[in-house]
């Protein structure tokens, strides 16, 4: 692992250097190019970036006319006005005909911080991933926010990319495969499925759980939706004991949608660590973690309970 890079940084850069390559990428932004980073590609494709101003609808249901032309539309803004204030747009209008339209959200998380609850999202992951024809990706670092970009604009039709306002570090380069979860440790005694700013935290509770002589597999689960069906089935059987962890709501999110997977092969312990059906609220990124339990120290505590 290497330096700090927030995903939305990430990401400005690889739309930017994705457009050097691809005339059909545009990109559309709500008047918050400068902390989605849009700005990058704004600056180099000022003919392919469009500034809807503070109208997240209408710049989804704009989104599906450069779609329907052949275009590829990347449409961002904060995720709580992309996939919350636009949600009837992005369901009626670019799900149900299965348009070709990427949603690249930012600031999603309560490590958002000081902007609150009301702009914290923590139901994303549940509204983009109930949608038909809908895939999901929370990209872990920079290294899979480029990936996921990439892999985005292959698809053929609709694609959520979770990405955080917070800078985490970068792991070494892995594989990115839509649909197929990456195995960054071994373990046999518990297996923590994290995604997104979560599998850092996984790393240093992983670490913290070793002392006390215990074996904990990671899987960065990058994809949720389709989910990796396979490799969820072979370390919950392999583990026993599985936790999940993201930085969402327990409600709807990776927890459910691993469980969903669990359901009917039975005999499974699974604990869900993320958000517990709570709205956020102000402070510094590393305050707001803490208090909702997802910082290094309380998950391996949680962990550390859970196992007992």
């Amino acid at each position: 692992m290497a330096d700090l890079i927030a995903t939305r940084e990430a990401y400005g850069q690889a739309i930017a250097k994705l457009g050097e390559v691809n005339e059909k990428i545009v990109v559309m932004d709500a008047d918050l190019s400068h902390a989605t980073m849009t700005c990058y590609f704004a600056d180099k494709f000022p003919d392919r970036f469009f500034n809807a101003g503070i109208a997240e609808a209408n710049m989804t249901c704009m989104s599906v006319g450069f779609a329907d032309a052949g275009f590829i539309p990347f449409v961002s803004t904060f995720a709580i006005f992309g996939t919350g204030r636009a949600y009837e747009m992005v369901r009626n209008s670019i799900c149900y005909p299965h348009m070709n339209v990427k949603l690249a959200m930012t600031h999603a998380g309560i490590s958002l911080g000081g902007d609150g609850g009301s702009h914290e999202t923590i139901e994303d992951i549940a509204l983009m991933r109930v949608l038909p024809g809908m895939t999901v990706l929370v990209p872990c670092d920079a290294n899979e926010t480029y990936k996921a970009v990439e892999a985005a604009a292959k698809i053929d039709g609709p694609v959520y990319i979770r990405l955080a306002r917070m800078a985490t570090k970068v792991f070494d380069d892995m594989p990115f495969e839509v649909g197929k979860a990456n195995v960054l440790k071994d373990g046999k005694d518990a297996v923590i499925f994290a995604c997104g700013t979560m599998v850092e935290c996984a790393f240093e509770a992983a670490k913290k759980l070793a002392e006390d002589g215990l074996d904990v597999a990671i899987v960065n689960i990058h994809t949720i939706k389709p989910i990796d069906k396979d490799t969820i089935k072979t370390y919950a059987a392999k583990c026993k004991n599985v936790i999940t962890l993201e930085e969402h709501s327990v409600i709807g999110g990776l927890g459910d949608a691993v469980a969903e997977v669990l359901l009917e092969e039975g005999g499974y312990r699974i604990k869900k660590l993320g958000v517990q059906d709570e709205f956020g609220q102000s402070g510094t990124p590393e305050e707001l973690l803490k208090e909702y339990r997802l910082d290094p120290e309380s998950v391996y505590q949680d962990i550390i309970k859970f196992l007992k």
